[in-house]
């Protein structure tokens, strides 16, 4: 299960980019405000990639008969887990947006 994680954090760059601009325009410390939201979310897309391949890996050793079944199992787990997680912080991002351009100015 490979996913290009340059699509998809470039999917959020631009949105990630407007609140970084929105910060500065403030004039809030860097320092003060935490990681941005942007390089959270390319670590996220980073860790999904890794137990891809982790997983990946294990079927293929399973098939070679080189692996345990409950490895391959876990493995396939946790990518599951990272996958939905990731699609639910997506989720909650489109719903915060929709809700800001529902907004009356």
């Amino acid at each position: 299960m490979k996913m290009p994680a340059a699509s998809v954090a470039n999917a959020y760059a631009n949105a990630a980019k407007m609140f970084d601009e929105t910060s500065k325009a403030t004039g809030l410390d860097s320092k003060m405000q935490g990681p941005s939201f942007s390089s959270v979310l390319e670590k996220t897309v980073e860790s999904l990639s890794k137990t891809g391949e982790k997983s990946d890996n294990n079927l293929a050793a399973m098939t070679q008969g080189k692996a345990d079944i409950i490895d391959v199992v876990t493995a396939v787990a946790e990518t599951e887990l990272t996958v939905q997680a990731l699609v639910s912080v997506r989720d909650r991002v489109i719903t915060a947006y929709q809700e800001v351009l529902r907004m009356p100015i």
